[in-house]
């Protein structure tokens, strides 16, 4: 295990599925995670997210877990004030596209309001190292392909995009203002896949807003087709195309961008991706190969806001951060079928209704 001397990262959102796979990674790096959540993405067993249950069971060891809502501000000092945090990875927020087109006030409350608590009240309390969970929405429409950080930001076609954007905005003032902070902005494309162990994955509320899990859904028998969304894109074969990245290479990141904020970097950005692009139906075939089971699908009407091809450059974080994603599709694909075979339901685990 590394030396990392116990340092202590406040996780905010830790319950989720990203979250969840980077707190494995503190833990088995040797940082001490201290996890909140308020349940909006995270499935609850008693008081405790049931995601962090399984980490605690699997990894033989103990997480410090609050339940607590970013926009509780006097909630956020107290767990400032119990603990002297090293950094912040900054995870919390909603996170349906479609949903913030619909509800665009609830998505600029939850996600703005919440992290402007969070800095104000680590700026409060000295803690000025910060990692946060960004994502490719921030590009909008590529321009050009692959995408790399020099990409311009801000044209973002939803509510959700504009407030991981602004955020990142925020995020950089702060930074330019006080040059004792640190933060790592890092811009995730796709991540999909599971832990290895099956125990922890992928588990949506409702319907499924992402590719993946709605497909090893079909393979498992809980929904009966996949719509897929507009056949007639300029793609090889008419299908989407996104930059998808194994959520435990994603978690990897993490810790490196932790290593960079040490040597005090200032503001920096990131790509998360492999820069590979697949195609919606290249996909449904990695999935029938993993799971060996056929995956029906029906051609549907485009969905707005979707674009045609998005993938990144990421050979920045492979230079600065001596992190490069190391899992290929068939593992993703392998992984994710684990977790939901393992968990046909997901973290409730019942029976298929």
């Amino acid at each position: 295990m590394a030396l990392n001397m116990g340092q202590k990262i406040l996780v905010t959102g830790g319950g989720g599925y990203i979250g969840s796979h980077c707190v494995v990674e503190l833990i088995e790096t040797g940082y001490h995670p201290v996890v909140i959540d308020n349940f909006s993405n995270a499935v609850r067993e008693g008081d405790v997210p049931e995601s962090l249950l399984r980490i605690e069971k699997f990894l033989n060891t103990q997480i410090e877990f609050h339940e607590l809502d970013l926009l509780d501000k006097p909630g956020l000092e107290k767990i400032f004030k119990k603990h002297s945090f090293y950094a912040v990875m900054h995870f919390a927020g909603l996170k349906a596209v479609g949903e913030s087109v619909e509800q665009p006030l609830k998505y600029y409350r939850v996600n703005l309001s919440g992290t402007i608590n969070l800095l104000e009240v680590m700026q409060s309390h000295g803690v000025r190292n910060l990692v946060f969970s960004s994502s490719a929405t921030v590009y909008g429409d590529p321009q050009k392909l692959p995408i790399d950080e020099q990409h311009p930001t801000g044209g973002c076609t939803n509510a959700y995009g504009k407030t991981k954007y602004f955020i990142e905005e925020m995020v950089k003032d702060q930074c330019t203002a006080e040059k004792d902070w640190n933060a790592v902005l890092l811009r995730y494309f796709n991540p999909i896949g599971a832990h290895i162990s099956g125990q922890i994955g992928e588990d949506p509320q409702g319907i499924p807003n992402n590719l993946l899990p709605y497909v090893a859904q079909v393979a498992v028998g809980r929904r009966k087709h996949l719509n897929v969304f507009g056949n007639d894109y300029s793609t090889p074969d008419g299908t989407g195309v996104r930059d998808y990245i194994h959520v435990v290479d994603l978690a990897k990141g993490h810790i490196a961008a932790i290593r960079k904020l040490k040597e005090s970097c200032g503001c920096k950005v990131y790509n998360l991706g492999t820069g590979t692009g697949y195609s919606v139906l290249q996909m449904v075939k990695a999935m029938e190969k993993a799971s060996g089971r056929k995956i029906a699908y029906q051609i549907a009407p485009r969905r707005g806001g979707d674009v045609a091809s998005c993938y990144g450059d990421p050979t920045l974080a492979e230079k600065e951060l001596g992190w490069k994603a190391e899992y290929g599709l068939e593992r993703m694909c392998e992984d994710l079928w684990r977790w939901q075979s393992q968990n046909p339901t997901g973290f409730n685990n019942g029976a298929l209704p």
